[in-house]
C-alpha cells in the first residue's frame, strides 16, 4: 500500500524538523511522547516545519495539530521516505523505548540514511534494550556514534548502549511524557464508561507480553494482578478500573477480571482517549498499581500513590528514581510481598507525598534538559549556515564523531 504524503503547506522560514518514533496511536505512552516532542521543537523554534514520520500518518494528522506535515514510513516504498530526508536541517530520533531486538535496525536504517546525506541527527531520550540480537547491537553501536548528540531516558538505557560497545558520551534526562498536561477528564465521560460515581477507585494497568517483555506468564500475572484487585476492592471498598495504554492491553485486562473474586466491582476503559484526558482520568483514582511505565508516569503526575510492577529495566529504573517499593518482578510467588508492599503504599502515602512531589519535581526538570540539549544543538547549527531546508549539509561538520557513515544492511 502506498499512501501519499500530507498535502503541501505554506512554507515556514524556519529550520525543517523530521521527528520519527513510534508514532501512529498504536501506545498512548508514544503519543504522549510525540505531544511532548513537538511541544518542545515548537517552543525551541516556532518558526519551524515540524516532519513526523509516523507508521500510521492519518491517524498522526488527525491528533497531532503541531505536526506541519506528515509523512508515513510503513507500508510504503523506502524511496518514498529517504525522498524526504534530504531537504531536512535535523532528523531527532524518538524519545521512547524504540531501541530493542527486532526494533532498532529498522529506526536506524532512516538515520543511517539522514547521515549519509549529512543531515544532523539527534536521540531524544530514547529508551534501549533488550539488545542480544547481533544485527540489532551493530546498529545501535555504529549509527548512534555517529550522532550529533545521544540522550537517553533512564541510566538502564545508557548501561545497555555500554555493553553493546557505544563509544561515545551519552546523557541521561527522563522520560518526555513528564512534561504532557491534562486535559479534563469529565464526569459525563465517567457516567459513559460505567464507573460509579463517588466510589474509591483503584486505577491498574496490564500489559501483553510482548518481546519487551518476553519471559512474562500470562496466567501467572494474571492471577496475581487479580489477587490484587481483590485485595484493594476489599481493602479501600473501591472499584477496579484497568486502563488500556495499549490496544492489546483490553484482553490482558478481561483476563485478570477473569480471575477475581468480585468482578462486578471491575471496568475496563473502552473510550478512544488522548493522552492528556488519560492522565486528566488519573485524577480521579485514589491509588494505583500497574505495569506499563506511562502508567505509573501518569498516576506519579497526578498526585496519585501508584505501586509499579517492574517487568522491565526501564519500569524498575523509574521506580526507583520515583522512590517507590524495588519489587523484582511479577511473579505470582511474589503475592504475598506485593499485597503487603500495596497495603503500606496507602498507609503511608500522606507521610510521603512531598517527597514524592519533589522528586517528580526533578524528574521533570530532567525531562525539560532533554529539550534544552536540542535547542542548543539547534544553535550550534544556526551558527554554522543560514538556517532553512538542507542547512543540514552545512552543518555536517558540527558531529563530535566525524566518522564517514558506513551503510547498514537492507
Amino acid at each position: 500500500m502506498t499512501t501519499a504524503p500530507s498535502p503541501p503547506q505554506p512554507a515556514r522560514p524556519g529550520p525543517r524538523i523530521g521527528v520519527l518514533g513510534s508514532y501512529g496511536g498504536f501506545n498512548t505512552g508514544d503519543e504522549a511522547i510525540l505531544t511532548c516532542v513537538l511541544s518542545c521543537l515548537r517552543a525551541q523554534r516556532p518558526d519551524a516545519r515540524l516532519v513526523v514520520m509516523s507508521r500510521d500518518a492519518e491517524h498522526t494528522r488527525a491528533h497531532h495539530p503541531d505536526a506541519d506535515e506528515v509523512v508515513p514510513w510503513e507500508g510504503v516504498s523506502r524511496n518514498h521516505v529517504l525522498d524526504v530526508l534530504p531537504g531536512l536541517d535535523l532528523l531527532v530520533l524518538g524519545g521512547g523505548g524504540i531501541l530493542y531486538d527486532g526494533e532498532a535496525r529498522r529506526y536506524l536504517r532512516l538515520v543511517r540514511a539522514a547521515q549519509t546525506r549529512s543531515v544532523p541527527t539527534f536521540a531524544y531520550a530514547v529508551g534501549a534494550g533488550p539488545l542480544t540480537d547481533a544485527e540489532d547491537r551493530d546498529a545501535v553501536r555504529t549509527v548512534l556514534a555517529d550522532m550529533h548528540d545521544v540522550v537517553v531516558r533512564d541510566e538502564e538505557s545508557r548501561l545497555v548502549l555500554e555493553e553493546v560497545g557505544l563509544e561515545r558520551e551519552v546523557a541521561v534526562t527522563a522520560d518526555p511524557a513528564l512534561l504532557l498536561g491534562p486535559e479534563a477528564f469529565t464526569e459525563a465521560m465517567m457516567r459513559d464508561e460505567g464507573i460509579p460515581s463517588g466510589a474509591r477507585l483503584v486505577g491498574m494497568s496490564v500489559r501483553e507480553p510482548g518481546r519487551a517483555a518476553e519471559k512474562l506468564d500470562e496466567g501467572d500475572y494474571h492471577a496475581l494482578l487479580a489477587d490484587v484487585a481483590d485485595f484493594l476492592v476489599r481493602r479501600l471498598d473501591a472499584h477496579v478500573v484497568f486502563l488500556p495504554m495499549e490496544r492489546h492491553d483490553v484482553r490482558h485486562a478481561h483476563a485478570v477480571l477473569s480471575h477475581m473474586t468480585a468482578p462486578d466491582k471491575g471496568r475496563i476503559l473502552h473510550g478512544d482517549y488522548s493522552p492528556g484526558q488519560v492522565l486528566g482520568f488519573m485524577r480521579h483514582l485514589d491509588v494505583a498499581v500497574g505495569m506499563r511505565l506511562h502508567f505509573v508516569i501518569f498516576a506519579a503526575l497526578s498526585g496519585v500513590p501508584v505501586l509499579p510492577l517492574p517487568y522491565s529495566g526501564k519500569v524498575f529504573d523509574f521506580a526507583r528514581r520515583l522512590g517507590a517499593p524495588a519489587l523484582v518482578g511479577v511473579a505470582r510467588e511474589q503475592a504475598g510481598l506485593l499485597l503487603a508492599e500495596v497495603d503500606r503504599m496507602w498507609d503511608e502515602y500522606p507521610n510521603r507525598r512531598d517527597d514524592v512531589r519533589s522528586r517528580m519535581r526533578e524528574l521533570s526538570a530532567a525531562a525539560r534538559e532533554t529539550c534544552v540539549r536540542c535547542g542548543s544543538l539547534l544553535d550550534s547549527l544556526d551558527s554554522l549556515g543560514e538556517g532553512g531546508a538542507g542547512a543540514g549539509s552545512r552543518a555536517a561538520g558540527y558531529a563530535p564523531y566525524a566518522v564517514e557513515p558506513r551503510p547498514l544492511h537492507a
